[in-house]
């Protein structure tokens, strides 16, 4: 959404390169450790109460 008014007149490929190249090095570096952070605490968690 931040982009959208920088972008607006790009071409829909390289828009969608674009946002690609912000969106999956942030989804890999900073959303996914934390899920996975997130899951191996639950997993933990669940293993001890047994």
């Amino acid at each position: 959404m931040a982009a959208a008014p920088l972008m607006e007149t790009w071409h829909p490929v390289f828009r969608a390169m674009g946002l690609t190249m912000v969106v999956v090095p942030t989804a890999v570096y900073v959303v996914l450790p934390r899920l996975f952070a997130a899951h191996g605490f639950l997993v933990r968690r669940r293993m001890t109460r047994r």
